[in-house]
């Protein structure tokens, strides 16, 4: 993927993202405060590496499934949401500092996770697939990668999956998702270990000398993270969530980015 904006937080990208707007395009202006009737604002982040739940399209808009979700739960809430992008492994840092308010950016909810900051009700169930070369047929699954270099996105659980399947020093750490998948096209990795749907949607897009092998590994739950001192937030992303789950519009953003109705 062309990389059409840098990431880090010393370096944020931010999108003020108005509520009346369809989505989480960011193609309306946004309101200020004074202008949006004084709404509360909520703070967002994600890694916008991470199609399809949050990457920059063509034209070089922010967009995605969770900052679909996470706008649809803020007009819910009466918040005006201001959405931030940062690499993936300087959000839970962001969120302990109180930089931002919540990150939905597909973050798996794990007890070590849990000790930095407190999740939401999960919204999405997930795991990690193996992906390699269309062209290579020596690794089968997980059991394979023993003395292979393995690509892989830092902070995720799939690069601790990738430190358990192969030889210290084998695993090559990336910002971005992306720039993991490439390094796997450009055959300097042997595979890249990555959430299943993530694989699928890169797959979908035309990179068809990839491929997926061996079974979906572990039973994942996403998680809205929250400052562990923004209870408050946190009790409106959760009554915002359940909101969203009953009216209708959670499944509505589910279809369009994944083409079939939630999973339970």
């Amino acid at each position: 993927m062309k990389r059409v904006f840098k990431y880090g937080i010393t370096c944020l990208a931010i999108l003020t993202l108005a509520l009346a707007a369809v989505g989480c395009t960011g193609k309306e202006e946004a309101k200020s405060p004074a202008q949006d009737g004084g709404k509360k604002k909520l703070v967002a982040a994600a890694d916008a590496t991470f199609p399809p739940f949050e990457f920059a399209d063509a034209s070089g808009q922010y967009v995605g499934f969770d900052l679909d979700l996470i706008a649809a739960i803020a007009e819910e809430m009466g918040y005006q949401l201001e959405f931030q992008s940062m690499a993936f492994d300087g959000i839970i840092p962001a969120l302990q500092s109180s930089q931002i308010d919540c990150a939905a950016t597909a973050m798996t909810i794990t007890p070590d996770r849990q000790k930095a900051v407190n999740f939401s009700e999960p919204y999405y169930k997930a795991g990690q697939i193996v992906v390699v070369q269309t062209s290579k047929n020596d690794v089968k699954s997980i059991t394979d990668l023993k003395g292979k270099t393995i690509a892989v996105q830092s902070g995720t659980t799939g690069a601790m999956e990738a430190e358990k399947a192969t030889d210290k020093g084998k695993v090559t750490y990336f910002t971005g998702a992306d720039q993991a998948l490439q390094e796997l096209k450009n055959g300097a990795a042997n595979a890249v270990i990555i959430d299943y749907p993530v694989a699928a949607y890169f797959i979908q897009q035309g990179n068809k000398d990839v491929k997926m092998v061996g079974d979906i590994m572990s039973s994942e739950q996403y998680g809205i993270a929250v400052p562990k001192d923004k209870q408050k937030v946190l009790d409106d992303i959760n009554a915002g969530l359940k909101k969203i789950k009953e009216n209708g519009k959670y499944a509505e953003i589910y279809k369009k980015w994944f083409g079939e109705e939630p999973r339970a």
